[in-house]
């Protein structure tokens, strides 16, 4: 553990400050995080920490859920330039559209959103709980926000709904060839391939395993297989060599990496713990609203 670590561990206990990490940060944050995890775990979590401060290492979204899940506590993102361009893929225009068009239509909005495309939404989903949630849904029509290929394979999965898709994306996953996957399967021939939702429905027709960050995490651990092509973000392998060390992972690409999240730095965080500042806000009117969606996934995610 460097200097920097230390002295942030130091002012996390002189503050009371709970720090939560995604999985796409670098390994030095999540080595000093309280908690690790992907959106769906972070957002629960969220609702049962105890520390006053609670401090998100990821992207503007997932602070602001932060926020509207614990209104009382100080929510703090490292580095307020971290966004996510997915999030602000759909307009509250849209949604008031569709439910113009649509009468026994559920908003479904995917928790890599704005809070204002929350507070106009019916539910919240992450892609640990999306299948789950949506088949629990009584609506025949699901608007799914903002991402499409996450709502492309939701679809598959619950084919009694009808969907209405938006033509948002992840930039990072969206941007997968089978090229890429032809490649990667040349080079590793025995290594099975674990792919993220997020990626375009004919990528996805090529995985051996689809599912969440968590779920590939389990699937890998898991697995009798002992070598892996990893198509997500290539933060996560580091959680991967560190529950399975005898195992292989590989990165699809070696510039398979999201920008965002790697603005989030271990100085940013020391400064944001000196400081006290970046503090993350949400409106009470839009607080309220985001709530609902958020605390009926949380509900119907059980």
């Amino acid at each position: 553990m460097n200097t920097l670590q230390k002295q942030i561990i130091e002012l996390k206990k002189k503050h009371n400050v709970a720090i939560l990490a995604h999985y796409y940060v670098e390994g030095e944050i999540k080595e000093i995080a309280d908690y690790i995890g992907d959106s769906y775990y972070l957002s629960k979590l969220a609702t049962t920490i105890s520390e006053d401060i609670i401090v998100m290492c990821g992207v503007m979204f997932m602070g602001e859920s932060v926020k509207i899940l614990n209104p009382a506590k100080t929510v703090i993102l490292p580095n307020t330039d971290a966004d996510c361009p997915m999030a602000h893929m759909a307009t509250v225009e849209s949604v008031n559209e569709i439910r113009a068009k649509y009468d026994d239509v559920a908003v479904v909005c995917y928790i890599n959103s704005t809070a204002e495309l929350k507070a106009v939404s019916d539910v919240c989903v992450t892609s640990a709980n999306a299948v789950k949630v949506v088949k629990a849904l009584p609506n025949k029509y699901i608007y799914f926000i903002p991402d499409q290929n996450l709502g492309a394979y939701v679809s598959e999965m619950v084919p009694e709904k009808e969907f209405i898709f938006n033509q948002g994306f992840c930039p990072v996953h969206h941007n997968i060839f089978p090229k890429d996957i032809e490649n990667a399967r040349s080079e590793h021939p025995d290594a099975l391939v674990l792919m993220h939702p997020e990626c375009r429905p004919p990528i996805v027709a090529m995985a051996d395993y689809v599912g969440s960050t968590s779920g590939i995490i389990n699937y890998a651990t898991e697995s009798d297989a002992d070598s892996f092509i990893i198509c997500t973000e290539k933060g996560v392998i580091y959680d991967l060599e560190k529950k399975n060390p005898d195992k292989k992972f590989y990165p699809l690409k070696d510039d398979f990496i999201c920008c965002n999240m790697k603005k989030i730095t271990l100085e940013n965080v020391y400064d944001s713990l000196i400081s006290l500042e970046n503090n993350i806000n949400v409106p009470d009117e839009q607080r309220e609203c985001s709530l609902k969606p958020l605390a009926r996934m949380l509900e119907l995610a059980k």
